[in-house]
């Protein structure tokens, strides 16, 4: 498992720097500069790239950015603030979509999850059709149609919560944009959970664990949730990292001040330094959930463990295929290493 852990890592690593210069690359088919004021004329932008060494080749500017990224320096922002560390934007807005985001995640999941067990266990009643319908619902109809529902009834009719974001009240002003973010997720999980738990109850090992007497919540927990919880966790992981990057659409609707509304600022202003910077934490995050879910993945089902020598179940590692190799040639001629 170590080993196989310590190879993923690598892998992301390349997968981030090849990503970094994929973007660096693309960014340079975009039409104009950071500098389109029209109050600059070609000397004084000629300047401005030369200042922050926009005039050199891509190979040099993507060098000296990668070599400053493991500094932990992300650059600076040509528009949106200029001079301004962009590490100073991030960290005022990251926290707040990763909160609210958060805070969807989790009420999606856990209603999701109640919602598909509910519905398997009562398979062809009122309730599966109750679960269908929620199922549909959130799944077709957009956050925002949400956010604008809740907003107007819970923030202007009932005035029961702040309808914009108060930095003063961030967990009250955060629960009717969880809420929205959470719908889609919420539909999602209790779908797949649904279809998986009754795949699952139907399955002949269950009905090997009925015969031995279990039956009631062990029944459900430990055997039926354990082998459903796989292919949920599956369909979860890309969903955390969407709703804790922030929806751009209901951080305008409550006035969040997250991520999504600065990239598309930054993508408006062409301010490179900042598009490439909350690419690379995007790109970051998900590649880190991901090897997460993997290593998940062998402590819910022990069958998808790797071997110590880096194999899966049943199949050898690199260098047990290697050694049965050298085996084979001394055995058949005296050939060594």
């Amino acid at each position: 498992m170590k080993r196989y852990i310590f190879k993923r890592i690598l892998i992301s690593g390349v997968t981030l720097l090849t990503i970094t210069l994929i973007l660096f690359a693309l960014l340079q088919l975009m039409p104009g500069s950071p500098f389109n004021d029209e109050k600059l004329n070609d000397s004084q932008r000629a300047e401005l790239n030369a200042k922050y060494g926009l005039d050199q080749p891509l190979y040099i500017q993507f060098g000296r950015y990668v070599l400053n990224l493991t500094k932990g320096d992300l650059g600076v922002s040509y528009n949106i603030s200029k001079n301004t560390p962009i590490s100073q934007l991030v960290q005022t807005r990251l926290p707040v979509s990763i909160k609210v985001g958060g805070m969807a995640v989790g009420l999606g999941a856990l209603v999701g999850l109640l919602l598909g067990i509910i519905a398997a266990l009562n398979h062809g009643t009122i309730l599966d059709s109750l679960s269908t319908i929620i199922s549909v619902l959130g799944v077709s109809v957009p956050s925002y149609v949400f956010a604008l529902g809740l907003s107007y009834m819970l923030g202007f009719k009932l005035a029961w919560l702040p309808m914009l974001y108060n930095l003063k009240e961030p967990f009250v002003s955060s629960i009717m944009p969880s809420i929205a973010l959470s719908m889609f997720t919420l539909a999602s999980i209790a779908r797949f959970a649904r279809n998986e738990m009754l795949e699952v109850m139907g399955s002949d090992y269950m009905l090997l664990a009925e015969s031995k007497g279990i039956s009631g919540a062990p029944l459900i927990v430990r055997h039926a949730l354990r082998n459903a919880l796989i292919p949920i966790i599956t369909v979860l992981a890309p969903l955390i990292v969407d709703l804790m990057t922030g929806s751009l659409v209901v951080e305008k609707i409550f006035s969040i001040p997250g991520v999504g509304s600065l990239l598309v600022t930054a993508i408006q202003s062409n301010d490179y330094n900042v598009i490439i910077a909350l690419s690379f934490i995007y790109s970051a995050m998900y590649i880190g959930i991901m090897l997460a879910v993997d290593i998940l993945y062998g402590i819910i089902d022990p069958r998808i463990r790797l071997s110590k020598d880096g194999g899966t179940p049943g199949r050898p590692g690199f260098f047990a295929r290697w050694a049965m190799v050298l085996r084979g040639r001394t055995a058949k001629g005296g050939e060594t290493a």
